[in-house]
């Protein structure tokens, strides 16, 4: 079996193997790949692996051997997946991979939103201390989570590894969630407009819908307490960005911690670029090297099961 990996540089920029696919046929891999160089360069695949390349039905009828196409991934937006079923071909994605590394993820935006570790640090190194006149110097306040209730809206396997987390530091848990379940003891339901006016620290961890999109509009940041947090590792447009950006701005909420955005990589008048206690990651949440290698041995394992007739993990 031929297989082709169009953009593998995000996932493997070289300190995790692609053993486990090179175990299935010839591989090559390529770091990233054109729209335009697509179809040249997997016109003799039977496998294509991709992260971030676009597959639409016009790329699929010009690529006659294609068989599978393997997500190094949880969406699969970027894949034309009605034209893959009507095609013969099987697309598979890669669930869960990052649960825990997107979790921690989301505390470490947010214990630096309440610590300013990395704030006092670099002063501390810049001889701040040495001015001291008590020997508690902080050069920023510190906001302490024991007690404080976080509001979790989207309780997938993430948001519950988030609300665990949260429980283990002291704090309350409120959780929205379009689907009901069973919740562990001292968590509590909450209506949507309800938690946000409610919790110290809101988690974002619903996936982009029609119903999600802009979810996080001026009128539910105004609802938001002055002191609270938000914390988004879900996807960009899930958030008003020039409403949240107003509302750092103004101090209408403390700080927001951001993992995602709408333009990824973000435009250079991005409003949240230079709005105020603001923390913003490459959308890097997934990307541990622990979560990576994972990644490659479930799609190795999708592209596995599939040869085998028994495909796993399909959304075509």
């Amino acid at each position: 079996m031929h297989i082709v990996i169009l953009d593998g540089g995000s996932t493997n920029p070289g300190d995790v193997s692609w053993a486990p696919l090179r175990a299935l046929g010839s591989v090559t891999v390529y770091d990233s790949t054109k729209p335009e160089e697509i179809v040249e360069r997997a016109k003799n695949a039977e496998a294509v692996i991709l992260n971030r390349n676009v597959i639409s039905r016009e790329i699929m009828q010009k690529l006659p051997k294609l068989r599978f196409i393997g997500l190094l991934a949880t969406g699969y937006n970027t894949v034309d997946v009605k034209a893959a079923g009507e095609l013969g071909i099987t697309v598979c994605n890669v669930p869960l991979y990052c649960v825990e590394t997107v979790a921690q993820q989301a505390f470490a935006l947010l214990l630096e939103l309440c610590n300013h570790t990395e704030k006092i640090s670099a002063a501390t190194r810049g001889g701040d201390w040495d001015k001291a006149e008590t020997m508690s110097h902080s050069t920023h306040p510190l906001f302490e989570l024991y007690g404080k209730t976080l509001g979790i809206v989207g309780f997938g396997h993430i948001g519950q590894t988030v609300a665990k987390l949260g429980a283990a530091l002291g704090m309350k848990i409120l959780v929205y969630s379009r689907t009901k379940r069973e919740l562990p003891e001292r968590y509590q339901w909450a209506e949507l407009d309800a938690l946000f006016k409610n919790a110290d620290v809101v988690s974002l961890h619903c996936p982009l819908t029609d119903e999600t999109r802009g979810l996080v509009n001026a009128e539910r940041l105004n609802l938001m307490k002055p002191t609270a947090f938000l914390i988004n590792t879900a996807r960009g447009a899930v958030v008003d960005e020039a409403a949240l950006a107003e509302a750092l701005n103004s101090g209408r909420i403390a700080g927001a911690g951001l993992d995602v955005l709408v333009h990824e990589p973000p435009k250079k008048d991005d409003p949240l670029l230079t709005a105020q206690n603001c923390i913003v990651t490459p959308h890097i949440a997934w990307a541990s090297r622990d979560a990576r290698a994972r990644l490659i041995k479930t799609v190795a394992e999708n592209l596995k099961a599939f040869r085998n007739g028994t495909p796993q993990n399909v959304v075509s």
